[in-house]
């Protein structure tokens, strides 16, 4: 079984929101079997950042629709976009 890592942005409701306490709230909401490699962060415009999550899923999970459901699900997220997908 092998692995797939999409690079995934994420972003908040507003400027105001706490990004390290958001980017604890979609390590939590992770589906089992995903994981985080890590987050880079991305200027939007006018104070507002992106979070820019690399998630690894098993190959045999559906693709990355969970995580993406997942962090849609969590409070201060306004959208999820997948940006790159790729194979381990």
């Amino acid at each position: 079984m092998g692995k797939v890592a999409a690079k995934m942005k994420v972003m908040p409701q507003s400027p105001d929101i706490d990004l390290d306490e958001l980017q604890q709230k979609l390590e939590e909401s992770l589906p089992q079997g995903a994981e985080i490699r890590n987050v880079d962060r991305d200027d939007v415009a006018f104070g507002l950042v992106a979070l820019l999550p690399m998630v690894v899923v098993p190959d045999d999970a559906g693709g990355t629709e969970a995580v993406e459901e997942a962090f849609s699900g969590v409070d201060g997220v306004e959208s999820v976009s997948v940006e790159e997908v790729g194979r381990l």
